[in-house]
């Protein structure tokens, strides 16, 4: 498979084939309209009664096409009538969507995106129907803030020099805010608001994931991808989905991932700026790692160095001030180390252990640890992994410990080697003071997540 400067066409994901995916798949590759389709299908059955929205019903899977309209399909698209027949049959079946643990959050999401890759310009959000569904008490009575921007990039500002579990309940009581004024606001101020409120949900996803709460996460991502949608932001829903692709990754669903990335790399369109581009290539390129698809990785990385080559900030949304090269070099080097080629990634990963960043540090820092020692530099591996271990103590994010407890357990095969045993001391010594996962609050006998403002 390889990566156009243009949207590229997803393959299959694992597990069955769904319907509306392959139908959406073959009409994108043909360059047809739902509408083109539709008028070819009529063509073809000798009938006048199928119109685009049918099409669209098909591929979000509202529907699943009948044995009459499986047969023209197979006819138009030069399609194997069993594959799409099989599709079909996947589609009539519930949880018909990969997700390995049967998480429900990561069910809907998966659905969700899918449905927005059939139709990146439809709208998936009812503004006063879904907002209403955010938790009571998140919200009070307070209005939304004057400047919504503003306290949107102090926040994400916030999220550079602290952790998610530091900041997780401040972004769901601002996501809840945000998402009362769309449902009490009229048409205009639904419009203004809608971005606020994805940008909204994407921070409190990436907060919750970054604390620990990977539900609560991926179900502040599935509001943020209604909300872009809805606002007519295919950039915005991009990130949304490469943000949960990312999650997915850091939770052992390399192959959700992958779906998710695909989704988000085709869906952001080829208007997209180069450095989102960029950014979501590698996150097609570290899920293809994880899941064991080097040549898709391989092919990842390539197009996303060509890509950054013409990055320029100025062009950028203010969501993504954060990339610069250094950025994308050590996003490189933690694929690379996937890949299994340490050497390559070892200068990528030092440098995106920056001074006074100490969440960088300590993530990058455990993929350099992890170089180290497919290197067989096991001294190294110790020493890189301890300022890793006390940049995740200064961070307090949950993430980056949890990562770097894989090092550990790697490290711990070791054990006979004295830089072992003293990484290991201090290990025990900085468990106190390491963070823990967030555990979302008891209200009125029951667990509610603070990020998890959809059902």
């Amino acid at each position: 498979m390889t990566f156009p400067e243009a949207p590229m066409i997803p393959p299959p994901p694992h597990g069955p084939e769904l319907s509306g995916p392959l139908l959406a798949r073959f009409r994108l590759a043909r360059g047809w309209s739902q509408a083109q389709l539709a008028a070819r299908l009529c063509a073809a059955a000798g009938v006048a009664t199928l119109s685009r929205h049918e099409v669209s019903r098909w591929e979000r899977q509202v529907r699943v096409p009948g044995e009459f309209w499986l047969g023209w399909l197979a006819v138009v698209l030069e399609v194997p009538r069993e594959r799409l027949s099989g599709a079909a049959a996947a589609s009539r079946r519930t949880d018909a969507y990969p997700v390995p643990d049967g998480s429900r959050a990561r069910r809907a999401l998966l659905a969700l995106a899918q449905r927005w890759l059939a139709d990146p310009d439809g709208s998936l959000l009812l503004p006063g129907a879904e907002a209403a569904r955010v938790s009571g008490p998140l919200l009070g009575d307070r209005p939304t803030p004057d400047d919504p921007a503003g306290w949107l990039a102090g926040l994400r500002r916030l999220d550079d020099l602290s952790s998610g579990a530091d900041l997780t309940g401040l972004g769901a009581s601002r996501l809840g805010r945000v998402a009362r004024a769309v449902r009490l606001a009229g048409p205009s101020g639904r419009r203004r608001l809608l971005p606020v409120l994805a940008e909204a949900a994407q921070l409190a996803g990436w907060l919750a994931a970054d604390a620990g709460d990977p539900a609560g996460g991926l179900t502040a991502y599935r509001l943020g991808l209604r909300a872009a949608t809805a606002a007519g932001d295919r950039m915005l829903a991009g990130h949304v989905l490469g943000s949960a692709s990312h999650l997915l990754a850091g939770v052992g669903d390399p192959s959700g991932a992958l779906s998710l990335a695909r989704a988000a790399y085709t869906g952001a369109g080829p208007g997209a700026p180069a450095g989102l581009r960029a950014v979501l290539l590698h996150r097609v390129a570290l899920a293809a790692a994880l899941d064991g698809r080097h040549a898709t990785a391989g092919q990842a990385l390539a197009a996303a160095r060509r890509v950054a080559d013409r990055h320029d900030p100025r062009r950028e949304p203010p969501w993504l001030y954060w990339l610069d090269p250094t950025e994308l070099a050590a996003m490189t080097g933690r694929t690379l180390t996937v890949l299994g080629r340490p050497l390559r990634a070892e200068p990528l990963l030092r440098a995106g252990c920056r001074p006074g960043q100490p969440r960088a540090t300590a993530v990058y820092g455990g993929w350099l640890a992890r170089a180290y020692l497919d290197l067989g530099e096991v001294e190294q591996a110790c020493a890189v992994a301890g300022e890793a271990l006390l940049a995740a103590v200064r961070s307090g994010s949950v993430r980056a410990a949890g990562h770097l407890a894989e090092v550990g357990r790697r490290l711990a095969a070791q054990r006979a080697e004295p830089a072992v045993r003293r990484h290991a001391a201090l290990v025990t010594a900085a468990r106190p003071y390491l963070p823990r996962r967030v555990t979302p609050p008891v209200v009125r006998g029951r667990r509610r997540r603070p990020a998890s403002v959809v059902t």
